[in-house]
């Protein structure tokens, strides 16, 4: 009894271990400030008008906005702070910085009309991004739409805002840098993020086993278009992503449209000839 005594004297007495973030748990936020940083430089290259280095921490911003969410879940560092602070982040950072480095660089040509762009596209990024923290904790999507955006992603919209700008680096500002362009480019990009257009997301592809080494060889491929010739490969990446937009509304027309038809002749299966095995429902058995 006395033995038993003592032990539990002993850890009784033993200090209490010290409460806190361990750095693992802080890292994604601390990827998060840093992209904001990123946007927030931009502004200072585009004030020097050192446009391609505004440009460059954008999409340094961009890539620290696209690891620090992969990185939290890896870790298990998600918290509500910081989902808010990456919204707010992403609102500087790919709404008011690209707005604000499109004015001092063509926009301000505009007068008024250039500043209603600036105002278009940093109000739709704020929109888009409070429209998806109204929605955060819901899982209330269908499933054929987890592998949609609805809209724009932020960073994206930031991306095509600035391809005038890309162009520009590579063909001169007097082809496609005129203010009466970039005006009616930047307000249909600022639409696009607010829309209800449903967009692709690659979080949710699965790469079939015998497409791992042509893809691999794809991406060395891009690496070295990106060392050769950075803004024009820039520039044809945002081309090809506006062009899946159309294809993304189709499939998802088309996926909502098989849904629906399966639910309607699993509610009522007498109204309709049963789908066939190759369609994914059992038959009912005789």
């Amino acid at each position: 009894m006395i033995r038993l005594k003592r032990r539990t004297r002993r850890t009784v007495e033993r200090p209490p271990r010290l409460h806190g973030l361990s750095i693992n748990r802080m890292l994604p936020n601390i990827l998060t400030m840093l992209a904001l940083c990123a946007g927030v430089t931009a502004m200072r290259f585009a004030i020097d008008g050192r446009f391609e280095a505004a440009v460059v921490s954008i999409i340094t911003a961009a890539v620290l906005d696209a690891l620090d969410g992969r990185i939290a879940r890896l870790l298990n560092g998600q918290s509500r702070f910081g989902e808010e602070l990456d919204s707010l982040s992403d609102v500087v950072s790919f709404g008011v910085a690209p707005a604000m480095v499109l004015y001092l660089w063509t926009l301000q040509g505009a007068g008024t009309f250039g500043w209603i762009a600036v105002l278009a596209l940093s109000v739709c990024a704020a929109l888009r991004l409070a429209r998806f923290n109204s929605k955060l904790g819901q899982n209330d999507m269908p499933a054929y739409a987890y592998n949609y955006f609805t809209g724009v992603p932020a960073p994206a919209g930031a991306g095509l805002a600035l391809l005038p700008l890309l162009l520009s680096f590579e063909f001169g500002s007097d082809t496609v840098g005129s203010p009466w362009i970039v005006v009616p480019w930047t307000l249909v990009v600022a639409m696009l993020m607010v829309s209800w257009i449903p967009t692709f997301s690659l979080k949710g592809i699965r790469v079939p086993q015998w497409l791992v080494v042509p893809i691999l060889a794809g991406v060395g491929l891009l690496a070295a278009a990106l060392v050769s010739a950075p803004w024009l490969t820039l520039a044809g990446i945002g081309i090809a992503y506006v062009a899946t937009i159309p294809w993304s509304f189709r499939e998802f027309r088309r996926l909502r449209s098989e849904a629906q038809r399966l639910q309607a002749q699993l509610a009522d299966p007498e109204s309709g000839s049963d789908p066939g095995p190759e369609e994914g429902v059992r038959q009912p058995a005789p």
